[in-house]
């Protein structure tokens, strides 16, 4: 519970204190509170920001996946919990220096509109918004080959097989990464899903020129991209 929130609903900061005097309320960093004996974790963290903060933060990328059921096919990197959020958002600093069980990775950008393509996912007594699995794909795509391995992402989007294609077909034309698009692409047709056949390509800009994803790659000329030989000979 936010300091600010409780005092929008009738706690003024006077009573906030008494409260955390009387062992009613107990810190978790400026601003920031629980109840006693209280075991709180990055979920309802996150609620909090999200409902209480008004925050656009929401779980991206292979942890959305992950809570989605897609866990096995990422390795032990995908404990971390990634949040993306538009450029201009800081998270609160009882959030930032608060110990959770796993490291919380903030991925600030805007290669896709934040409030596109999002689901609420149920946590035991709350839920929490999450990139769908069209969009947290776009967003693993968006962290490889830095923080993602490119064929596992792969592998994952094997897996994906019902996709939806008109959430596939808005993400591609508001992307505003020609490596993700590219990447994208490539994958799918590799990967000869069913979906990828109702896609309009002609609709989506890829851009000029060729995109290196990794050095000393194989490749691809029809999609101007550069990808591990791994990748190229699956």
């Amino acid at each position: 519970m936010l300091a600010s929130w409780l005092e929008k609903n009738g706690f003024s900061r006077n009573l906030q204190h008494r409260y955390q005097r009387s062992g009613w309320l107990e810190s978790i960093g400026v601003g920031a509170f629980k109840r006693p004996n209280e075991n709180v974790n990055w979920q309802g963290a996150l609620r909090t920001m999200q409902n209480q903060a008004e925050l656009p933060v929401f779980v991206g990328g292979p942890t959305a996946l992950s809570l989605n059921g897609f866990s096995h096919y990422l390795r032990d990197e995908s404990e971390n919990i990634y949040l993306f959020s538009p450029l201009k958002t800081n998270l609160p600093t009882w959030f930032k220096n608060y110990k959770w069980n796993s490291p919380v990775n903030h991925i600030k950008t805007s290669f896709l509109p934040a409030n596109l393509a999002l689901s609420k996912f149920e946590v035991t007594q709350f839920s929490i918004t999450i990139s769908s699995n069209e969009k947290a794909f776009f967003e693993s795509l968006y962290l490889t080959p830095e923080k993602q391995d490119i064929i596992e992402v792969y592998q994952l989007l094997s897996a994906l097989v019902n996709l939806r294609p008109q959430i596939i077909q808005k993400l591609l034309e508001e992307c505003t990464s020609v490596k993700v698009k590219r990447l994208f692409l490539y994958m799918a047709k590799k990967a000869s899903h069913q979906w990828f056949q109702f896609l309009d390509l002609s609709k989506i800009n890829l851009g000029a020129g060729d995109r290196s994803i990794i050095k000393n790659g194989t490749y691809n000329s029809e999609f101007q991209i550069t990808i591990p030989k791994g990748l190229a000979e699956l």
